[in-house]
């Protein structure tokens, strides 16, 4: 039996430990290694006083038909509609024979995508999109300026050679100033002429101002199969109780097929045979040191962390890992009695505060990034659904600066003077309740030593028997049915006896990747 030791119980630690046990045939011993006491990552849900907090927020879509299979194992997707959906008698997506949300919380719910931008405390659908109200927020003479800097960027591409350049050839520069910038800015900490442009043509696969046209008169003329990418989507899919119920239960039948997973313990090293053949690990709970010995080891934490763990790295590869990048991430959850934004839109919501699930924040007064609104994600999020707000307001921050080292009541005034600037409550009197959550290294990010990744990872193919998956595990702003199929990928490997990782580390670099079925 081989001992396979999985490190990090997020999606790509998890997937990576079911797939190796679902038919096992008693070939694998699984033990999984998590830091902390949660399950489930950055995708993990806090349940706070029986508000539940996403950190991050997470949209279930994938147009991988293995990925959507594999939900539907761990979660079906909801038979009878949920308890808004219900009582606004709104319409969504079911399936038949599906289980019902009020009598079961092993469920997958249908949930409309709204996402918008606050720009000069109006509201702009994200991506921008071709509305009649579009024009009346931006003026005529922005409009034009918009429609003339879109041009001069199709007439003058600009070498990508970074975000800046990238982002302004996607929608002319007018568009990036007021969209993009500042944001960009906000979440990286950089300005996006420093960060390289992979980033954006990831997250943003063909999206630009000819795919937001091509979308808007699919719609008007009715195209089929027209495709659409993950930005403007319209629906999605959610677990019941948050993304970290998908993982807990994953978790669960890990246990049940007989695998093992060790919370609390942190991996301090990785020890490696003069063959570069690693054999095992060494991880601190409770305050004691314990060894693990491994026939292979897949690891989801940080390669920096990685890197830095393992004995006899050449000077190069262990320079490269040292100097990669992240942001960290810190959100306070309120809970208001009120939400001072008017719900100007069609869609009808239960107290008829704003359809949106986040709201991005162009507001160079404040230093928010975000806000949540865990309501629309799912009603079984909020305990008072009827009478209360629960929201999620997002920091993107580094890891000891003044914000991370903020106590939590420190941390709650100055979000709460954030929401008073920008008209989210009138009074202080209104929030009832806040909690604060961290996460470290959420975002790996686009500069520094990253440029040399290809180095460090062209070193990490000569350890046979290390598979390195998930976003932390391979430095790349995965989302989550990427980050799953990295496993996929590596599950294989392992079956299949090989030492090839490189269909590992090709998910979601390909551009299409997103956009087609494969």
């Amino acid at each position: 039996m081989k001992k396979i030791i999985i490190i990090g119980a997020g999606p790509a630690g998890l997937t990576a430990a079911y797939e190796l046990l679902r038919d096992n045939n008693g070939e694998y011993d699984v033990t999984v290694l998590e830091e902390t006491d949660a399950i489930g990552g950055i995708s993990k849900t806090v349940n706070y006083k029986g508000n539940r907090m996403d950190m991050g927020g997470h949209r279930f879509f994938s147009k991988i038909p293995e990925v959507n299979k594999w939900w539907n194992e761990m979660l079906p997707m909801q038979g009878v509609p949920s308890k808004d959906d219900k009582y606004l008698k709104r319409s969504v997506s079911t399936v038949d024979g599906g289980p019902d949300p009020k009598k079961t919380d092993r469920v997958m719910l249908s949930r409309h995508r709204v996402s918008r931008i606050l720009f000069n405390d109006k509201f702009y659908d994200y991506p921008v999109s071709l509305k009649p109200e579009t024009i009346r927020n931006f003026g005529f003479l922005t409009t034009i300026r918009v429609g003339l800097s879109y041009l001069a960027a199709v007439v003058r591409k600009r070498p990508e050679t970074n975000l800046e350049n990238f982002y302004i050839n996607c929608f002319g520069k007018e568009l990036y100033s007021m969209f993009f910038e500042y944001y960009t800015e906000n979440l990286w900490g950089r300005h996006p002429s420093e960060i390289d442009a992979s980033w954006g043509a990831q997250r943003t696969k063909g999206l630009s101002i000819v795919g937001i046209i091509k979308d808007f008169f699919g719609k008007v003329f009715h195209v089929k199969d027209r495709k659409v990418n993950t930005s403007l989507i319209e629906e999605f899919k959610y677990p019941k109780l948050g993304p970290g119920q998908l993982w807990e239960v994953t978790a669960d039948e890990v246990k049940k097929l007989g695998g093992k997973i060790i919370m609390n313990a942190k991996v301090t090293k990785l020890h490696k045979s003069s063959d570069n053949t690693l054999t095992g690990i060494s991880y601190v709970k409770d305050d004691c040191e314990y060894i693990l010995n491994g026939d292979a080891v897949i690891s989801s934490m940080p390669v920096k962390d990685l890197v830095a763990g393992m004995n006899d790295v050449p000077e190069e590869p262990a320079r490269i890992a040292a100097g990669l990048p992240y942001r960290d991430y810190m959100t306070l959850g309120v809970l208001v009695s009120k939400l001072n934004l008017k719900n100007k839109t069609a869609m009808r919501t239960v107290g008829n505060i704003v359809p949106d699930c986040w709201v991005y924040v162009q507001d160079r007064r404040v230093k928010m990034g975000r806000f949540q609104v865990y309501n629309n994600w799912s009603p079984y999020m909020v305990k008072d659904l009827g009478h209360t707000v629960w929201l999620g307001l997002e920091y993107f921050v580094t890891e000891g600066d003044k914000f991370w080292n903020m106590t939590e009541s420190q941390f709650s005034r100055f979000c709460v003077r954030e929401m008073l600037k920008l008209g989210l409550i009138t009074s202080e009197e209104q929030v009832l309740d806040t909690h604060m959550e961290k996460v470290k290294k959420a975002y790996p990010a686009y500069f520094d030593t990253y440029e040399e990744m290809d180095t460090l990872i062209d070193y990490l193919n000569t350890i046979p028997n290390l598979y390195c998956v998930g976003r932390n595990g391979q430095h790349r702003y995965n989302n989550i049915d990427h980050s799953m199929v990295t496993s996929f990928e590596a599950v294989k490997a392992i079956r299949n006896g090989s030492s090839d990782r490189s269909a590992i580390w090709n998910v979601n670099t390909e551009k299409e990747y997103h956009e087609e079925k494969k």
